[in-house]
């Protein structure tokens, strides 16, 4: 992977926080709160990641010089932002359930989308034949979104404080 592709989907994911962030109608602590989360997601993926290539679930081209390594931890940062908002946003609505729903999602989408990409871009990720790599895909995708989602907590507050939460009162 290139440094060139890592700023284009940097910046594409960038545009798509843009989005998000406005259609969830995030005030400025939100806002950080998923740039936090999306930090944090990001070190636990890329700890998964290189721990999946140490133990042979993997091959990936990890960028080489500390310059190229920094830009695709930033861009692994800012892709996993626009997940905050919205888990954020279904814990408001939906309560511990909806975000346990969220972080199964995650696990159940997750390795599809890594193998479809794989698949069509086998110079940057080969994945080893078996269900552990499949697996570890999975409980990697439910980690950096429950991770995320706590961190973006810790910044915005409860979903359920919000002046928009449904009231839990039965009507």
């Amino acid at each position: 992977m290139t440094a060139r592709t890592i700023i284009g989907f940097t910046i594409g994911y960038g545009v798509a926080l843009i989005v998000v962030l406005y259609f969830t109608r995030a005030k400025t602590r939100r806002a950080i709160g998923a740039l936090v989360g999306g930090g944090v997601g990001a070190l636990v993926f890329l700890g998964a990641l290189v721990l999946g290539v140490a133990v042979g679930w993997w091959r990936v081209s990890l960028p080489s010089t500390p310059g190229v390594r920094a830009l695709f931890s930033i861009g692994t940062a800012v892709s996993l932002a626009p997940i905050y908002p919205v888990t954020w946003r279904v814990a408001r609505r939906f309560g511990s359930r909806g975000l346990a729903l969220s972080v199964l999602a995650a696990a159940i989408i997750g390795p599809p989308r890594d193998y479809m990409i794989a698949a069509l871009h086998p110079e940057w990720m080969v994945f080893a034949p078996g269900l552990v790599p499949v697996l570890a895909v999975s409980v990697i995708y439910a980690g950096f979104v429950a991770v995320g989602h706590v961190s973006m907590w810790f910044v915005a507050g409860p979903a359920r404080s919000d002046a928009l939460a449904r009231d839990p009162r039965p009507v």
